[in-house]
């Protein structure tokens, strides 16, 4: 049995008004979606609940108004891309509570779906305003989350909703908890975690908790250079957080302590400019140039890595190793992220990823789709990485 409920748990649908929170906070321009990735991921829970007979009436954000209506935070103009994915009509009301909405909801038919206005037009919405998870009960009979990414918020639509109403997971949601449970909750051992990026001061959190959690972290990034300074390691010019020294060498002595092997970069490629294609070369971690400035991990450090991958049953990732939009300094992510996925690929590895900049390194890798898992959540993820509880699952949890 599932820790959460799932539309597997929900019974017929038939006939019922369905309230789902989907994220369609996807890229614009000149009216028109870009990027219809999260669309993408939502359309199969939507023809699934349709194709029980729900009448299925979509709750989402769209940017932040403040509890104001901003003609530029309109969903209208995400109805095309939405109808295109599902291959049916999508209605769209005006509002997402009130007489606008209740009409367009009652004029539904069995099968049908329809599209509320951004439910962040009320401000009763980021506060969580009962009144406000009132009126938006009011459309529906039963509610299913499957805004994984809006979780971590407790918000009216994500949480409040479901103390309302019969509360469910959706499939989108239901795979992500399940992604995460077998990647850090119960996870096959041993464990390592990939953790890069720019800075040290936005992941301390996380750091902390993984010591805590893997077996083996892997340091990467701008972040890896604040602990080799740390080490007193010369970084040079490079990406640095100095005052942070004292917080990178708490937490190697916590992972010390709690047995987890840290994996800092050995050797890395140093150019004197951030810029493609800069002259570049490649040194040991404790000869990098007064002018030079660490772009990426070398070539010794990613055989290490992917050694400790060979080592590992799960993988949880989180970040680059180095600058990965120039090249040629995106070579050890893409190495390393290539070498996780033929150990997933072998049935070797479970690979969970997630957080914005990971997902565009694994796709500019081409391994996007090898991962056991990646998640378009990025929020969420790391705020379930630094192991906090998310509002928005908690109130998915099966009743025990």
């Amino acid at each position: 049995m599932s820790a959460f409920r799932t539309l597997d748990d929900a019974g017929s649908l038939q006939g019922k008004r369905v309230l789902m929170r989907v994220d369609l906070n996807v890229p614009m321009e000149g009216g028109r979606v870009t990027d219809a990735t999260r669309i993408e991921r939502v359309a199969p829970t939507i023809r699934e609940v349709a194709g029980k007979g729900a009448k299925v009436v979509l709750l989402a954000h769209f940017g932040r108004p403040k509890g104001k209506r901003e003609a530029k935070d309109s969903l209208e103009p995400v109805v095309p891309a939405l109808s295109a994915a599902l291959g049916k009509p999508v209605a769209f009301a005006a509002d997402c509570v009130g007489e606008e909405a209740a009409k367009a909801v009652a004029a539904l038919k069995d099968g049908d779906v329809i599209l509320l206005e951004n439910t962040r037009y009320h401000a009763g919405e980021e506060k969580n305003d009962p009144a406000f998870a009132d009126a938006l009960a009011a459309n529906g009979d039963v509610y299913v989350n499957e805004a994984f990414s809006a979780a971590h918020r407790a918000h009216a639509s994500t949480e409040g909703l479901a103390h309302r109403l019969p509360a469910y997971a959706g499939r989108e949601m239901q795979a992500e908890l399940e992604a995460l449970t077998k990647g850090l909750e119960s996870p096959q051992r041993p464990v390592i975690a990939l953790v890069g990026g720019a800075k040290v001061s936005s992941k301390i959190d996380l750091l902390e908790n993984l010591v805590a959690k893997v077996d083996m972290l892997v340091i990467g990034g701008g972040m890896a250079n604040t602990f080799l300074h740390a080490q007193g390691k010369p970084v040079g010019k490079s990406l640095c957080e100095k005052d942070l020294a004292g917080t990178a060498t708490r937490i190697l002595a916590a992972a010390e302590k709690a047995g987890c092997r840290i994996i800092l970069p050995v050797d890395a490629v140093s150019a004197s400019e951030f810029k493609a294609n800069a002259a570049h070369e490649t040194v040991p971690v404790d000869a990098v140039p007064e002018g030079g400035m660490i772009l990426d991990a070398g070539p010794e450090s990613v055989a290490e890595i992917n050694a400790a991958i060979d080592g590992a049953k799960t993988l949880v990732w989180n970040g680059p190793l180095g600058a990965f939009e120039l090249t040629p300094f995106d070579a050890a992510t893409v190495a390393a992220a290539k070498h996780a996925a033929e150990r997933t690929k072998a049935g070797a590895l479970v690979s969970v990823a997630g957080g914005g900049d990971t997902v565009a390194a694994l796709n500019h890798a081409g391994v996007g789709q090898t991962f056991t898992y990646v998640s378009t959540a990025g929020g969420a993820f790391l705020e379930w990485l630094e192991g906090k509880a998310l509002p928005g699952v908690e109130a998915l949890r099966a009743k025990g």
